[in-house]
Parts: structure tokens; sequence; C-alpha cells
């Protein structure tokens, strides 16, 4: 009998995927969302770089990082936008979370000026432990119609400096750029 082999860190774009990986990764977040990852979030997912975790057994973990543009105080900030970040359900606690984004926050520290995410409530313990704050002024987007407010956003977007940047000054609102599934 052969012993298994340990999980293996794969950080990749998304040009690099190949259609069967990607119908991989899509089935992988369908599952791990529990059927609560629709097309908009798979689309936010694509276009930045990849985190996948695979053993001899399959996928057991991603998470992607996409660049998005925040207006903050007049200032439009390219930031990291952390997405798609799950486990296996069999492996969690594992600490597989935990390289996942410790990939893709070295990907923020060094590409962005701050990185941003919208966590679960289940996801929300892995990103404070991680020293991730969260927003505490409000969130927005603009819309087609201008600037609306995202109240179901707040208390649950994080934010982190990149490395050797402060964040702005935490306080106000996030204005992020708009994108398909955000606002009607």
């Amino acid at each position: 009998m052969t012993e298994p082999i340990d999980p293996i860190l794969r950080t990749t774009h998304t040009h690099r995927l190949t259609p069967a990986v990607l119908d991989e990764i899509r089935a992988f977040l369908d599952t791990a969302f529990e059927g609560e990852f629709g097309d908009d979030d798979w689309d936010h997912a694509l276009g930045g770089i990849h985190v996948l975790v695979r053993d001899d057994s399959g996928l057991l973990a991603h998470g992607s990082v996409v660049q998005r543009r925040v207006v903050h105080e007049d200032r439009s900030y390219r930031v990291g936008y952390v997405e798609a970040v799950a486990v296996r359900a069999d492996r969690r606690r594992e600490g597989l979370g935990g390289r996942v984004m410790a990939a893709l926050e070295q990907v923020v520290d060094g590409a962005y000026v701050f990185g941003a995410l919208s966590a679960s409530a289940a996801g929300a313990a892995l990103y404070a432990g991680r020293g991730w704050q969260v927003w505490p002024g409000r969130i927005a987007v603009q819309g087609r119609h201008g600037v609306e407010m995202l109240p179901d956003e707040e208390g649950s977007t994080y934010v982190r400096g990149g490395a050797g940047r402060a964040l702005p000054r935490v306080s106000g609102t996030l204005v992020f750029d708009w994108r398909d599934g955000d606002v009607l």
C-alpha cells in the first residue's frame, strides 16, 4: 500500500488553467458552497491568481485573488479582492484554508495597495485570525445608476494592508467597482 502524498499547493493565473481544470474547480466550489455558488460568483473568481491545493484524492482547497478598483475619500485604489476560498468538507480544520490564504496574501502584498474580501459567517474566523480587519465604515458599489449602498456587506467586508503599506484611513465608505451580480 502506498502512502498518500502530502497536499501540493499550486499558484497560477486563470489563463494557465485548462478547461478541464476550470470545470473541476467550478464543480468543487458548487459542492463546497452547497449549491450557493452561482454563475456571477464564478465569474468574479476568474481573471486573477488561483491557489489550488490537491493530493492524490483530488482538489482539497481553492482561492483566488482578482484586481478591483475601490474609491475611498476621492481616491481610486487598485486592490486585490479575494474570491472563492473553500476547503473540501472532509478536509476542513487541517490548515488548508490557511495555506491558501498565505499564498493569496503574498499576491496581495506584492501587487496591490491593500486586500479586501467579503466573508461568510463560516469563513470570518479564518480571516480575522490572519489579521484581516472588518471595515468599520460603509460599503457601496458603483452601479449602473450611480453609487448604491450595500448594507448587507457591512460587517462582513474585511481588509488587509499590502506588505509595508498601511490601509487608507479606516473609516468612511469603500465604493467598489461594479460587476454583474453586485446590484440589480
